[in-house]
């Protein structure tokens, strides 16, 4: 893949708004970290597989769902209200009961670890509320981010400021005086600093503008460049398949459509009943 995020119509095409450094300034945190396994040939490197499950006791939710992603790549969930979107993002995060399929990571059986666990095998999940601590500031909420590791983390930080310039000029401010938009920055920025191979975003652009929301894709572009996978939940269904390279239609917890984000939009069907014609 090229390092340039405007490449075959990925992406805001506004570089008025993009940020300045180049792309690729984040390093990239996947398999082949020293220790580390590849991905295993023909498998996803991520995959929630034939997921069936739901809430503690309650009815099961999704049922027969997979959903998954590869190295580098940027997966979409999209669907009606009620679809069962950010239960599925969730269900591979652990946070509620998979009943049947599995969760595998760089084949790698996960399906009953912790959240915890989960974060410290390289997956990293940014809820859509409640997702910053608003009364620390945001080089302190960044620092959080960093808890499970006992390395340096100085140069993480760097470039999460290379990648978000507005959070080094605000470092110091307390973050529940931001924006909205620099919310979601300091909220992607603290997933980042875990050193994430694998990056879970639940409607990142809830609330914010249109230009900010085409800012944050760039941004998230970038951070697939680097080799992180990159799996999202978004409502923004157009704009997000604009710049998939897997989508999911979800309809009533199960897989409606399943196919590139180019094809998705170019689907009559899809475009009829889930993006407005």
């Amino acid at each position: 893949m090229s390092d340039n995020p405007y490449q075959n119509a990925r992406g805001n095409k506004d570089k008025s708004i993009a940020n300045p450094k180049p792309p690729g300034t984040l390093k990239s945190y996947g398999s082949e970290t020293e220790g580390r396994p590849g991905t295993r040939e023909g498998q996803p490197f991520l995959i929630g597989d034939d997921m069936t499950g739901g809430y503690g006791t309650g009815a099961d939710i999704l049922h027969g769902c997979t959903i998954s992603v590869d190295k580098g790549q940027i997966a979409v969930i999209v669907g009606p209200n009620g679809a069962g979107k950010s239960t599925a993002m969730k269900a591979v995060f652990g946070m509620l009961n998979v009943r049947e399929g599995a969760v595998r990571l760089d084949g790698e059986d996960i399906t009953r670890l912790t959240p915890q666990a989960r974060v410290a095998k390289g997956m990293a999940f940014v809820p859509q509320t409640s997702n910053i601590f608003t009364s620390m500031t945001v080089e302190e909420n960044l620092e959080m981010g960093a808890f499970l590791r006992r390395d340096d983390i100085a140069t993480t930080m760097e470039q999460v400021y290379d990648l978000f310039p507005i959070l080094r000029e605000k470092r110091l401010q307390p973050a529940g005086e931001l924006s909205g938009g620099q919310r979601q920055q300091v909220a992607v920025g603290r997933a980042l600093m875990t050193k994430p191979k694998v990056l879970m975003l639940d409607e990142p652009t809830a609330g914010v503008s249109p230009i900010v929301m085409d800012e944050l894709f760039d941004r998230i572009i970038e951070v697939a460049h680097t080799g992180i996978s990159i799996l999202m939940v978004e409502q923004n269904a157009r704009q997000a398949l604009e710049i998939a390279d897997k989508g999911y239609v979800l309809v009533q917890g199960r897989n409606a459509f399943t196919d590139t984000g180019k094809a998705l939009l170019d689907d009559p069907e899809v475009r009829r009943s889930f993006l407005g014609g």
